[in-house]
């Protein structure tokens, strides 16, 4: 990748590193893996920033890749562990920024949202970040019409979780 590309990867990624918090916060259970799991998803985002093409918005593209990175390592419990690939990344200069919520109401949310399927939890964070359902759509490969369905049915699941907490 070329510098220009680097540079203009850190410019993009930095102002959105707080989504992969989020991604990283619903899809595990301990800081140790939350921050494997962030560390993963910027390798990915590296990996396939070269085939970004500017189509979507850059965190449209970014919040796709996070999921599926975080499905795919996280979708059976023998996959929990993951396994470590060497990148050289040596050339970027990315600050990672830590992402703290003490607030005691968000903290059962977020237990509630983790015990949610991996669809539903993508579902609920796209929603709580005001994600347009044309957009949540585009970002989980579904119709705008699906979204709205499937935001109902894991809007439901999460009361109903949140109610047996």
């Amino acid at each position: 990748m070329s510098a220009k590309q680097e540079k203009l990867f850190v410019d993009f990624f930095k102002p959105n590193q707080k989504l992969i918090h989020k991604i990283c916060k619903i899809y595990t259970d301990n800081t140790e893996d939350h921050e494997d799991l962030f560390q993963e998803i910027t390798i990915q985002l590296w990996k396939s920033f070269p085939g970004f093409k500017g189509e979507s918005k850059f965190s449209t593209w970014m919040y796709r890749v996070a999921l599926n990175t975080a499905i795919t390592l996280f979708r059976s419990p023998g996959n929990r562990k993951m396994k470590t690939v060497e990148v050289d990344v040596s050339s970027l200069t990315i600050e990672y920024e830590n992402y703290e919520d003490d607030e005691h109401q968000l903290k059962k949310m977020y237990e509630a949202i983790y015990k949610l399927s991996d669809v539903e939890k993508a579902l609920i964070m796209l929603y709580l970040e005001d994600r347009p359902y044309k957009e949540i759509g585009e970002i989980l490969g579904i119709t705008e019409g699906n979204a709205r369905v499937k935001m109902n049915r894991a809007k439901n699941n999460l009361k109903t979780k949140i109610s047996i907490q």
